[in-house]
């Protein structure tokens, strides 16, 4: 399902002379994409409103949509935080480095250009360790207090990259990438809210609702689109993580009748199934067959990767069966479901 696995060289071949290379160009104010073991990000001195700014013009991203900021392993959470919960250390000990972003309340000493305007801030210490070194070399810069804000490395919107060169298939000369291989996770961080007085679930991810209910003794609240006061957060808009080829996310019953017609207009569409009756396509003319994972960590490792390549397989729709509705699901089906919303947005 995936050209991950040859995408990208190994972590190891980057030398301290490239990882302080890196850390200088963030250190000038200047853009350095990066590995983690969600996505790749596109890295600017948190505490540089202009560097933060030079982020937002590559991504061509709202101002007000905020970024999250990465720490080195070590690194103060509190120097940013206005207050610390002790749910949030909970979380920290358990889960951190790793795909867990905690929004706290932000400290006054941090420019606001990082959360949108708003009083709050994104945190996480990522597990790569490619990012590991960049943010550690960046952050003695800063006498220990740096941090790297860092979105994924693509056009606001569209698929996020996986690999370096999904990085410069997005932007190509324009920013300096380190190659640290293939991404471990595939999707964005898990982001939980507790700046607010309890824990609330803004975008699931690796980390599971079950495995933060776990280390904090209650469950966090769910998205359902009625929390009205929660604080806007990455990747969170009702469209976003879209190919450039339409999209279709549906039960696998509808998708058959569209499979049809496009057989029998002579239409090239693409088809993700995990259902065993969808092999019956697998070898149908017009039809570029995936047979999708059956786990969910794999699915959503190869995700973005599938997305991308079919964008290059020059069929004129991609279809995707519905996952199932359980909590097991939650992250794919939030990932394939801002995906397929860009192309019902553009047909209302």
């Amino acid at each position: 399902m995936s050209d991950q696995q040859n995408a990208s060289q190994p972590a190891s071949h980057l030398t301290d002379a490239e990882i302080d290379q890196a850390a200088a160009l963030l250190d000038a104010g200047e853009l350095v994409a990066f590995p983690t073991e969600t996505v790749y990000g596109l890295g600017g001195d948190a505490a540089s409103p202009d560097a933060v700014a030079r982020i937002y013009a590559a991504k061509g991203r709202p101002a007000n949509h905020p970024v999250i900021v990465h720490l080195p392993p070590g690194g103060d959470p509190t120097y940013w935080a206005a207050e610390w919960p002790e749910a949030a250390q909970k979380l920290v000990d358990a889960f951190w480095p790793g795909p867990l972003t905690l929004i706290v309340k932000r400290h006054a000493r941090i420019d606001a250009a990082v959360s949108g305007g708003q009083d709050s801030v994104g945190l996480r210490c990522p597990s790569h360790p490619v990012a590991q070194r960049l943010l550690a070399a960046f952050s003695q810069r800063r006498g220990g207090h740096g941090g790297v804000a860092a979105p994924s490395a693509n056009r606001f919107g569209h698929v996020s990259p996986t690999t370096a060169q999904h990085v410069r298939d997005e932007f190509g000369a324009q920013v300096h990438v380190l190659d640290g291989g293939a991404c471990d996770v595939g999707i964005e961080s898990t982001i939980l809210d507790l700046s607010r007085g309890f824990p609330a679930l803004l975008r699931p991810g690796h980390v599971s609702p079950q495995d933060i209910a776990r280390v904090l003794g209650e469950a966090p609240r769910l998205p359902d689109g009625s929390d009205a006061t929660a604080p806007r957060a990455s990747g969170t808009l009702k469209a976003h993580y879209a190919p450039r080829t339409p999209l279709a996310l549906l039960p696998f019953d509808a998708l058959e009748p569209m499979l049809t017609a496009a057989r029998d207009a002579g239409e090239t569409v693409a088809l993700v199934a995990r259902v065993s009756r969808a092999q019956a396509w697998a070898s149908a003319p017009n039809v570029h067959f995936v047979a999708a994972p059956e786990e969910p960590q794999i699915y959503a490792r190869e995700l973005y990767s599938l997305l991308r390549a079919l964008d290059r397989a020059n069929v004129s729709r991609i279809l995707i069966e519905k996952l199932p509705e359980t909590i097991e699901w939650i992250a794919v089906n939030d990932r394939l479901g801002r995906a397929a919303a860009a192309f019902e947005q553009q047909q209302d």
